[in-house]
């Protein structure tokens, strides 16, 4: 089922529901989201892949964001994430590793950058890890969830009631992907699917709802400084 045929007048859905996500059980029963395959997955891994990405990440605008941290079991124990940074663009994905040297100034670059609008879930969050792992300011962030929240819907919404909401389709969330060790020199298949996806859904839904621009809260970014990179 293409996202095409499922949605339906996102901003009418906003509008007129009862303010309340889809439940658990609810998502269970929609049919699969229609995500990004592994052939539209890239992970670069020289200075050159990395410089492509870059430019071609700049160039969209705006894009979905996600990280992803090897978890920590112990209580006490830090975690030293992130370790994955995902930029999804709306027929593709880059995953960005950070223990590949290589693509840390193309990674800051964009994660400082004030002309691209990165936009995700719980963002919030994001944005202190990667201050204290990278030591830079993560600017001109849109974090749906403050979306949701301005919209009427108390609880933090995330990408899966987010999904279920606004396209009527299930995303996905498997708990030995979500745990598993991002830190690990090759991501396995699973991990990519999953970690493009979470950014990809994110930018998803944002086009679905079609909001003006002046009517996003974007962090770390003064709105008269940039220039209006939505659909009119």
């Amino acid at each position: 089922m293409s996202n095409a045929s499922v949605v339906c007048h996102p901003k009418r859905i906003l509008n007129h529901m009862n303010k309340v996500a889809p439940t658990k059980a609810e998502i269970a029963l929609l049919e699969p989201f229609a995500g990004l395959t592994l052939e539209r997955i890239h992970v670069p891994a020289s200075s050159p892949e990395f410089a492509s990405a870059a430019a071609e990440i700049k160039s969209a605008g705006i894009v979905g964001f996600d990280t992803e941290s090897k978890p920590t079991f112990v209580t006490g124990d830090v975690s030293e994430g992130p370790h994955v940074v995902q930029f999804a663009l709306h027929d593709k994905a880059y995953l960005f590793q950070l223990h590949r040297a290589e693509g840390l100034p193309f990674l800051l670059e964009l994660l400082q950058s004030e002309q691209l609008i990165k936009v995700g879930f719980g963002l919030k969050s994001d944005r202190g890890h990667i201050f204290a792992k990278l030591g830079v300011h993560f600017g001109a962030v849109v974090d749906l969830n403050t979306v949701f929240s301005m919209d009427g819907y108390h609880k933090e919404m995330g990408v899966r009631a987010a999904v279920g909401l606004v396209f009527k389709q299930r995303f996905a969330k498997a708990r030995h992907v979500t745990t598993s060790n991002w830190s690990q020199p090759r991501l396995t298949a699973q991990q990519m699917l999953y970690a493009a996806n979470d950014a990809y859904a994110a930018l998803k839904v944002l086009e679905a709802l079609d909001l003006p621009r002046e009517d996003l809260p974007i962090m770390g970014l003064a709105a008269q400084d940039a220039p209006s990179l939505l659909p009119e």
